[in-house]
């Protein structure tokens, strides 16, 4: 599991381990938070193309999903 801090998702990067439309490498764009600090909302854009896709912030724990960083 990768340990994420909410506070620091933004500008975070991240590699698909199963590439989605070639593209593997993400950075995440936006973070929206409610009243207690909770994340709402995560924007994750495609290095390659530019496409912005939102997503549970929880889907980056998940090992078999996403790595932190660019990864070859």
């Amino acid at each position: 599991m990768n340990q994420i801090n909410p506070k620091k998702l933004l500008r975070s990067k991240w590699t698909a381990v199963t590439p989605m439309n070639k593209e593997k490498h993400f950075i995440v764009t936006e973070v929206e938070f409610d009243e207690e600090g909770a994340v709402v909302m995560c924007l994750l854009e495609a290095i390659i193309s530019h496409r912005a896709t939102e997503i549970r912030w929880q889907d980056l724990k998940d090992i078999e999903q996403w790595k932190q960083g660019w990864k070859l």
